[in-house]
């Protein structure tokens, strides 16, 4: 089989990959995965990773110890948790101590021919949905977290600091709720990606959004986070949906001042996401800059980090 593996902090096509397999789990074929933030990070040195990157991915059970899933078209929860401590008995499994994540922590990933994956993890593809925003489903599903931890109203003003992979998806979700939904990003290509109903804003500029109901840090950068804590109004929320690799110092203060609500928030509900993408409620399709085979996957990688690039997605073999 043939993988992008990430080794001693090296990443190399290995037409060898015999892959390990996970007694008890469903062996799933790709066909489709997107290269995020996080993979570009963890090719940096985040997390200090070994093994085959990638987490956004759809594809086809052709192994599985429960046979009503052989043949059928997945998508997955990226978290796989031990269930046997107290925080998977509380069904919050993403957050098991013991757990391992696909392309992220202990656990080989998409950007290769095959993938294994619990059968609980498993989440059936609509027939509606092609594989190209099946692919999506994962960072959409991130996106959709936000709604089960903050009630975001109509009549609110919530701004998407980082107008880039993740903060597009973001703002595509929130503005279902109705509220006034900006979007605030460093250059004019990646808003022009906005849908129509969603409001723009330079990063230059953003300091007019003071005073926001809401306001989501997509950034993944320290400077990013320094923004966002400008713009929440006095006893409103901040969420934090990515991590900023690395040492940084920002003032917590205006936290303290203002009464701010901070909420970290990771991974979400693949149902839900689905349910959007089958129902055509986001549209992804419009942040693939460019589709390329998985041994062109070193490529791949080198263009997702180009400024301006959004989407990169890799192709496998049938």
């Amino acid at each position: 089989m043939l993988a992008l593996r990430l080794h001693c902090g090296a990443v190399r096509l290995d037409d060898n990959y015999a892959g390990e397999p996970r007694v008890s789990e469903a062996r799933i074929r790709v066909t489709r995965a997107g290269v995020c933030a996080t993979d570009l990070e963890l090719a940096r040195g985040y997390m200090a990773f070994d093994g085959v990157l990638g987490h956004e991915f759809v594809g086809v059970v052709d192994q599985s110890p429960d046979s009503q899933w052989l043949g059928r078209r997945v998508v997955g929860d990226i978290n796989a948790g031990c269930g046997a401590c107290p925080t998977c008995a509380r069904g919050l499994h993403r957050h098991c101590p013991n757990r391992s994540v696909l392309g992220i922590l202990g656990r080989d990933g998409a950007f290769a021919d095959h993938l294994w994956l619990p059968v609980a993890n498993l989440h059936a593809v609509p027939d509606a949905v092609c594989d190209a925003a099946a692919a999506f489903a994962e960072p959409l599903a991130a996106a959709c977290e936000i709604l089960e931890q903050v009630h975001i109203h109509p009549a609110d003003r919530v701004v998407v600091v980082g107008a880039g992979r993740l903060g597009h998806l973001c703002a595509a979700v929130l503005r279902l709720t109705g509220a006034q939904v900006t979007a605030v990003a460093r250059g004019e290509k990646s808003l022009a990606r906005l849908p129509a109903d969603v409001g723009h804003c330079l990063a230059a500029d953003a300091d007019a959004l003071a005073g926001a109901d809401v306001v989501v840090d997509c950034t993944g950068d320290a400077k990013g986070l320094e923004l966002a804590l400008r713009l929440v109004r006095p006893r409103g929320t901040l969420v934090l949906k990515t991590t900023v690799a690395g040492a940084h110092q920002v003032s917590l203060a205006p936290v303290v001042i203002d009464e701010m609500t901070v909420v970290g928030s990771r991974c979400g509900s693949m149902a839900a996401a689905l349910r959007l993408l089958e129902r055509g409620l986001v549209d992804p399709l419009r942040l693939i800059d460019a589709v390329l085979p998985l041994d062109q996957a070193e490529d791949a990688l080198r263009l997702a980090a180009q400024p301006g690039v959004c989407k990169v997605q890799l192709t496998m073999a049938a």
